[in-house]
């Protein structure tokens, strides 16, 4: 499964940004997509992510400001970030999982946000 992401960028802080995740390859392999997220000089964490049945889970520090959704016409998964706060500055970035929790796709080169005060 190859992952490609996009839609990273500076917004203020309050704003709004969307990211897109889109697999091709074996995508009929893909159980689960999750989004993570490392900041300057934090550990990389799951924030975000969304089954092929549509169960999502968030972390609670994104919780009731980013929405996770499918468009499994598309093949891809979008990260809708509201109400951005400085602290979600990071490089996020997306994998995929298959029905057994093993790891078929990593979008490695990571897409930047910063959210500036």
């Amino acid at each position: 499964v190859q992952l490609q992401a996009s839609g990273g960028g500076l917004v203020q802080a309050g704003g709004s940004l969307r990211l897109s995740c889109a697999a091709s390859g074996a995508t009929s392999s893909i159980g689960f997509i999750g989004w993570n997220r490392q900041g300057p000089g934090k550990q990389r964490e799951l924030i975000a992510g969304v089954s092929r049945g549509g169960t999502t889970h968030y972390a609670d520090s994104v919780k009731g400001r980013f929405t996770i959704s499918g468009d499994n016409a598309k093949n891809t998964v979008y990260l809708q970030m509201n109400n951005l706060k400085p602290e979600d500055t990071a490089v996020y970035y997306c994998y995929a999982e298959d029905g057994r929790g093993r790891i078929v796709g990593y979008w490695d080169q990571g897409t930047l946000v910063t959210v500036s005060s």
